[in-house]
């Protein structure tokens, strides 16, 4: 309603601000969702590649956990984009995704705890393995029959 009461009063052409699109995303149009979304996710790719380029620096262990950490939250953010963020939030905690999103998230804070509170840089480093291998989990839901395809392959692979 609040969207036709603009229309008709000429106020539509308005700026909105990023944070004002991003809570309404029905406002976004399909193009510009996916150019943030492009935008996003190709931040999240430079920030994980340029933390594995830091590995081995003096300090390289925590800008690796850092820099991947962020990485992965921009990949992750930017479906938001794309669907909407109550819809990613509500998606990513159906049954089918709930043990991946837990997993994921749960890595993330114990990628930082790892580097920062506990100072084990190895356990950061496991920790950011496991980030990857439950993103990927995560992702592959959204493609149908990929996960079944997987477990296949491995079974098959395991015999």
């Amino acid at each position: 309603m609040d969207k036709l009461r603009r229309v008709l009063s000429g106020a539509e052409d308005e700026e909105q601000g990023l944070t004002a699109q991003v809570l309404d995303a029905s406002s976004l149009s399909f193009g510009t969702r996916v150019k943030w979304f492009a935008v996003c996710f190709a931040v999240g790719i430079v920030c994980s590649i340029l933390g594995t380029a830091l590995l081995f620096l003096p300090s390289g262990p925590k800008l690796f956990a850092v820099f991947y950490t962020i990485g992965n939250l921009a990949a992750l953010l930017s479906t938001c984009f794309l669907m909407g963020p109550v819809k990613q939030i509500k998606r990513m905690f159906e049954p089918t995704r709930l043990i991946a999103t837990i997993v994921m998230l749960l890595c993330l804070v114990l990628t930082l705890c790892a580097v920062f509170w506990w100072q084990k840089k190895g356990l950061a480093i496991i920790f950011c393995i496991l980030q990857f291998l439950a993103m990927t989990w995560y992702s592959l839901s959204y493609i149908p029959f990929a996960r079944d395809a997987i477990m296949k392959c491995c079974t098959t692979c395991l015999n």
